[in-house]
């Protein structure tokens, strides 16, 4: 930005924070490269687009685009509800989850708080404790996942929040039951802990905790999941918080009235009673997922083992290199970091078969090339 003319009027804190750079278009690959064949593994999108009885019933809505939505989400909450098996003041609801997870830091943090996370973790949790002026914590990894030990010892009396995710986004990592019981018993009660599940249906690891589990023992826990990803929903944003009702209410005093459109609210409702297509979802990503280990190990590329619908696969010095050779060829992975180890990998999100294929053939060529 040049000759900035409100330097001095924003907050600091906020002339901080970084803009998101979201991954190219297709049709803006498309164009550059004059290619007409373009698989996008970059957003851990679902392959499979929407469940059929989702789309029919927008369609069925089109006629009702002229009302305000439904302000308090009655519907899709007590759809939620019980499909959770939780009541309704447990549950917040959010244009996507992005958005709830900020608006945790927004109702208990700020400046001079503390905000906790681990490095290689999703970035808003750190953005999020830039908006709202607190300090962000970001404890070491281990083993490119969460140090569950180490983030329990950070924990001071200025810390606030921790945000956890389980599994990990972009690694992929998960943290076990153990380590988790472990970690929410060393927690103090007024410190609140987000744990982000975004892809909790991908995960096949029997020894995953599931945070719906430990919500009547811990007051201070929030679940937090999202529509986008195995329900096909990311067009439309809609992500759930679930928690202690005192809690629920802080979050929902702050979110805004109309924040889930109504064609949104359909879509997930309807979404949750279509379980069979996520059931093919996650299916398909474990077929894709194995195809694109046996890979790697067949060309010798380390990878970071995943229970998302995305694996970070390892290809030195050369990635950034690497990933524009990728999208030369029609293939659109996305980059995890801008400098550090981090920064040799690439993350690849689990496509249909042609579109994996599409991308094996692809790094396949670009390597041999460098060979």
């Amino acid at each position: 930005m040049s000759n900035p003319l409100f330097s001095d009027q924003v907050l600091s804190h906020v002339n901080r924070i970084e803009v998101y750079q979201p991954g190219k278009p297709i049709s803006e690959l498309q164009r550059e490269h004059n290619l007409f064949r373009i698989s996008k593994l970059a957003s851990n999108e679902n392959p499979l687009g929407s469940s059929p009885k989702v789309v029919k019933a927008i369609q069925s809505e089109l006629m009702n685009l002229g009302r305000y939505p439904d302000g308090n989400n009655y519907y899709l909450k007590q759809a939620l509800a019980d499909f959770l098996q939780r009541d309704v003041s447990q549950i917040a609801l959010g244009n996507g989850s992005n958005e709830l997870l900020e608006m945790a830091a927004r109702a208990f943090a700020g400046s001079g708080d503390e905000i906790v996370y681990s490095q290689y973790a999703f970035a808003v949790y750190a953005i999020s404790a830039q908006v709202v002026g607190a300090t962000g914590v970001e404890v070491p990894a281990k083993d490119w996942g969460h140090d569950l030990a180490a983030m329990a010892d950070a924990i001071t009396e200025r810390t606030k929040l921790v945000y956890l995710a389980n599994p990990n986004n972009p690694t992929g990592t998960f943290f076990g039951k153990t380590e988790w019981e472990d970690f929410i018993q060393k927690v103090p009660k007024h410190v609140i802990v987000v744990l982000d599940e975004a892809y909790t249906e991908y995960v096949t690891d029997p020894d995953y905790a599931d945070g719906l589990d430990y919500l009547d023992a811990y007051p201070n826990l929030l679940v937090s999941r999202t529509f986008s990803k195995a329900y096909g929903l990311a067009a439309l944003r809609v992500g759930y918080m679930v928690g202690h009702p005192e809690v629920i209410g802080y979050i929902n005093r702050i979110r805004e009235p109309f924040n889930i459109n109504h064609l949104a609210q359909v879509a997930a409702q309807t979404a949750l009673t279509d379980q069979a297509f996520v059931k093919k979802t996650v299916e398909l990503n474990q077929q894709g997922m194995v195809s694109l280990m046996r890979f790697f190990d067949d060309m010798d590329l380390e990878y970071i083992p995943s229970q998302g619908n995305f694996i970070c696969v390892r290809l030195g010095e050369s990635a950034p290199q690497v990933n524009q050779a990728l999208l030369a060829e029609g293939v659109i992975v996305r980059p995890v970091a801008k400098q550090g180890t981090f920064a040799e990998f690439l993350r690849v999100s689990i496509g249909l078969q042609k579109e994996n294929s599409h991308f094996m053939d692809a790094l396949r060529k670009i390597l041999s090339r460098s060979a």
